[in-house]
């Protein structure tokens, strides 16, 4: 089974390349659907973000009301360092048991994929066959940003403004999709960079 991490920044694509390899044979796992999961009422991330945050960013539920959450950490670093200090390691943990469940099935799939933000800055993208890096022009993610998910061009520039330096991730990068245009130039590169990477991996397979 193949580990391929799938990382970029906001409003790159990347939800919609997942579902492309969804599409291909790929299993996928979401670490934003993680991180709702991990912030549902009495879990140990959602007990320590009301201790740090306060009360206030829970819902009526007890879950962690996300927007809340974000217009307070979106536009304070120090703020978004001490969520991703709780947040991170709880969702690196649950990674890791997804991975180790799929690689324990008796069929597994030829290969699962991670999407995450911050794979490289965690230092995780060295636990992955292959890494996967999204990008798209900061005018297409802006476009994106308040079209698609009805921020206010405001809460856009705040969102843009903390997101990690792309040159890292492009340096450490097996592969590179760029998604500003169709839906069929992105699926297009898809296809091409699975093909490629599963090629690779039955390469690797026949010289071990």
């Amino acid at each position: 089974m193949r580990l391929i991490g799938l990382t970029g920044n906001i409003a790159s694509g990347k939800s919609t390349v997942m579902a492309l390899l969804r599409e291909l044979g790929a299993v996928t796992v979401d670490a934003d659907k993680l991180v709702h999961q991990l912030m549902e009422p009495d879990t140990p991330v959602t007990r320590a973000i009301a201790e740090v945050f306060g009360p206030e960013v829970l819902d009526e539920r007890g879950a962690v009301n996300r927007k809340a959450l974000a217009a307070i950490v979106f536009r304070d670093p120090a703020a978004l360092r001490r969520l991703e200090a709780i947040v991170h390691p709880a969702v690196r943990r649950a990674i890791r048991e997804e991975i180790a469940r799929w690689r324990a099935a008796p069929n597994p799939p030829p290969a699962l994929v991670v999407e995450a933000v911050k794979l490289v800055e965690g230092g995780q993208h060295e636990m992955y066959d292959s890494l996967w890096v999204v990008v798209a022009d900061p005018e297409v993610q802006r476009q994106r940003l308040v079209e698609r998910r009805g921020l206010s061009p405001e809460e856009a520039e705040a969102r843009l403004a903390v997101q990690p330096p792309l040159e890292p991730k492009l340096k450490l990068a097996d592969v590179i999709i760029v998604n500003n245009g169709s839906l069929e130039e992105l699926r297009r590169q898809v296809v091409d960079a699975w093909q490629k990477t599963l090629a690779k991996a039955q390469e690797e397979t026949a010289d071990a």
